[in-house]
Formats: C-alpha cells, structure tokens, sequence
C-alpha cells in the first residue's frame, strides 16, 4: 500500500485525560486504515478503542501525534476548519442514532449537505433512500421509526455526501438481532459497492468478523491487528484479554 491507500493514518498518536492523576486513553498509537475496506475496532472496556475513533475522526484532538485523514493533517487545522472537515469529508454513525426529532427522514439524510452548504446529487440521494429501503419512510419523524430504521437513516445520512471515511461507533449496541445483521448488511455493502471505507468501533465478534480487519486494543495500545479472523478467534482473543485484565480503569 502507497501512502494514497491510506483512508485514515494515525501516527505515534498518545491522549491523555485529567491532571495529576492522568488517565492515558491512547499509548504512542500507529495505524493505518486503508481505502475501501471495512475495519472493526475493539478491546475490552477501557482499551482506548473509542478514543482512538474520536481522535481518528476530528472529534477529539490527541495529546501528541498526528492524524491524516487523506493526505490532510488534522493537527495543524483549526475547530472551524475540523468542522467543516467533518461536515464535507467523514460520515458519522453512532449507537444512540443521534437523529433530530423535528425533522423528517429525508431531512435528516440532507442535514449534513445543509450544513456544509452543498447541493446534493439527486440521483445519489436516490440510490442511498433505496439501498436503505426507506423509500416510503421519508416524510416519517424518526420516532414512527423502529430502532433498525432510525440507524439506516443515520447509515443513509453518513453515505449521502460521499464521505472518504465512515466512522461507526458501536452502530448495532442498541438493536435487536435481525435489525443489527442488516445495518451491518449496508455497511458492508457501502464498502463492496460504493469503494467506501469504515472505521466502526465494536464490542460484538459477530459484528466484527463483517469487517476485512479487526484491531484489538488493550491498555491504549494495538495488541492484535487481524485479517479476517472470524467469530470464533475474534471471541477467543477477546477472553484472553478478559483473562490478563480482571480490572477496567479507563474509557473505552
């Protein structure tokens, strides 16, 4: 891989949370998320997995190192400049939806092309409303939705500006089974069909062993760092790290 392949690339990337008594999230980090692919983070609580996403994604600044989504460093921008980043080139999608209430489904879906003042493609707003099956659904408010329905909106609002990265923070944490396997369905979907790249946070092997690559971290670093390893040995690396660490003391 060139550095061109590279979606996200995290350099000797270190947080630190409080003073005094400081917490470290993140320990001199590398890692390489690469265009098109789908790659599942995990660990056990407190590993740094969901710090690692925010720094990964401009959301959280890390204490030392640098972060590149795409040949653009993030550590020299300004919060305007992150914010507009954000807005333009990373989707988002997280456990809780993060839906606004007030708003339709196909309004939801166009917020972020709203907010970064861009006219959106007709023709891909189409194909997204179809590939999430909410065709009929799009003058609903999100609470005539089921839980499945309201995350395929959140799906359908990431994919809608054509981000570089999708960045996935626990998206199945809160549906039921059946509902989990078709978002996770679409996600995996967005990477074969459309060439895009997610970065999705996880506790769940069965979630993961969708994704290309599994990363496992333990104690603010990368331990694992998996091709396609499957339920059964993402489970196993995971109860190992359950066995060497009884005690979780940081945020995850």
């Amino acid at each position: 891989m060139t550095m061109t392949d590279d979606a996200v690339s995290v350099e000797r990337v270190s947080k630190t949370y409080g003073d005094g008594q400081s917490v470290v999230a993140l320990n001199d980090v590398d890692a390489r998320f690469f265009r098109g692919t789908m790659t599942a983070v995990m660990g056990p609580s407190g590993s740094g997995k969901s710090t690692l996403l925010h720094c990964a994604a401009g959301l959280d600044r890390p204490t030392s190192g640098r972060v590149r989504i795409g040949a653009t460093d993030l550590s020299s921008m300004s919060e305007n400049e992150l914010t507009k980043l954000r807005r333009s080139r990373v989707g988002f999608v997280f456990q809780a939806f993060n839906l606004v209430g007030a708003l339709t489904v196909e309004e939801n879906i166009l917020l972020p092309s709203r907010l970064s003042a861009r006219r959106p493609d007709p023709a891909w707003l189409t194909e997204v409303v179809g590939r999430v099956g909410l065709g009929d659904r799009l003058r609903h408010r999100p609470t005539q939705l089921s839980g499945g329905q309201q995350q395929r909106v959140a799906i359908a609002r990431a994919l809608v500006t054509r981000p570089e990265v999708i960045f996935c923070d626990e998206p199945t944490g809160a549906l039921d089974t059946q509902s989990a396997a078709e978002v996770l369905a679409l996600l995996r979907s967005a990477v074969d069909e459309s060439g895009q790249t997610v970065i999705m946070v996880t506790h769940d092997p069965g979630a993961a062993s969708y994704a290309d690559r599994v990363m496992v971290l333990a104690d603010g670093r990368i331990v694992q760092d998996m091709p396609q390893p499957g339920v059964q040995r993402i489970a196993e690396q995971l109860a190992q790290l359950g066995r060497r660490q009884p005690v979780a003391s940081q945020e995850g």
